[in-house]
C-alpha cells in the first residue's frame, strides 16, 4: 500500500487547548484594560495589563510542557502581545494624562505602538530563523512585556506616592517614545528564559522570590517601581557587559 500523508489530528484533548485558552483570556484582559482606562479606573486597567503579562508568561511554557505548541498558537500569542503590551498600555496612559493635552501627544501613542509591533515582528522573524550564532542568553532590544512595564512606570510612581507632583504630560509623551525606541534598539537585554540557578543557590532564589511576592502583595505599586528601576539597571549593566566582552 502506498504511504499515506500525515494528517492533522481531528480531535484534541481539552488540556491541549489550555495554552490557547490562556492566551484568549489575556486578550480579554487587555481589552478590558482599555475599557477601564476609558472609564477612568486606571488602577484596575494597570492590574489587568499585569494579569495579561502573567498569562503571557504561562501560556508558552504550558504549551511546551503539554507538547501542544502550534503555529496558530504562536501567531495568536504574538497578536495578544501587541494588544496587551503595545496598544493597551499606550491607550491607558493616553486616557490617564494625555487626552486633555494638544493632539500632538497622540503621536507618542502611535510611535510607541508602532515600535512595539516592529519589535514583535523582528522577534518572530529571528525566532523562526533560529540562527545558530545568535546569543540566546540575550534579547535584542527591550522585550514587549518589559516595555509595557517600563512605559507604565509614571503610573506606578503616581499610585505609590500620591503626594508627589505628577510629571507633566509632555514629559510622559517623550518618555513613551523613548521606551518605544528601546524596544526596537539593538541594546542587549537578558533573557530570563535562559537564566539558570545552581543547586547551591536555589534556596536563596526561593527566599528572594518569597520576599518579592510578599512585597507585591503588601505594597504593589512601590514594588513595581523598584522592579522597573532594577530592570533599567540590568539593561545598563548588560550593555556594559556586552561591550567589555
Amino acid at each position: 500500500m502506498p504511504d499515506t500523508p500525515n494528517k492533522a489530528p481531528t480531535e484534541f484533548a481539552l488540556i491541549q487547548l489550555l495554552p490557547n485558552m490562556l492566551t484568549i483570556v489575556a486578550i480579554c484582559a487587555g481589552l478590558s484594560a482599555i475599557r477601564e482606562g476609558f472609564r477612568g479606573d486606571y488602577a484596575t486597567a494597570v492590574l489587568l495589563i499585569l494579569a495579561a503579562a502573567v498569562l503571557d508568561g504561562l501560556d508558552g511554557r504550558i504549551a511546551r510542557l503539554l507538547g501542544s505548541d502550534s503555529a496558530i498558537g504562536a501567531e495568536l500569542d504574538s497578536l495578544a502581545d501587541f494588544l496587551n503590551f503595545g496598544v493597551a498600555p499606550a491607550l491607558v496612559l493616553y486616557f490617564w494624562v494625555l487626552q486633555d493635552l494638544p493632539s500632538v501627544t497622540w503621536l507618542a501613542v502611535l510611535a510607541y505602538a508602532v515600535c512595539c509591533v516592529m519589535r514583535l515582528a523582528r522577534f518572530n522573524v529571528s525566532d523562526k530563523a533560529k540562527e545558530p550564532t545568535a546569543d540566546r542568553a540575550y534579547f535584542v532590544g527591550v522585550p514587549a512585556p518589559a516595555g509595557a512595564f517600563l512605559v507604565m512606570l509614571p503610573m506606578f510612581v503616581s499610585f505609590a506616592f500620591a503626594d508627589v507632583p505628577l510629571v507633566p504630560g509632555y514629559v510622559i509623551a517623550v518618555y513613551m517614545v523613548g521606551v518605544g525606541l528601546l524596544m526596537i534598539s539593538r541594546i542587549p537585554t537578558w533573557s530570563f528564559k535562559k537564566t539558570k540557578v545552581s543547586r547551591h543557590n536555589v534556596k536563596f532564589f526561593l527566599v528572594g522570590f518569597a520576599v518579592l511576592s510578599a512585597a507585591l502583595l503588601i505594597e504593589p505599586w512601590v514594588s513595581l517601581v523598584v522592579i522597573c528601576l532594577a530592570y533599567i539597571g540590568m539593561v545598563i549593566w548588560a550593555l556594559l557587559d556586552r561591550r567589555t566582552r
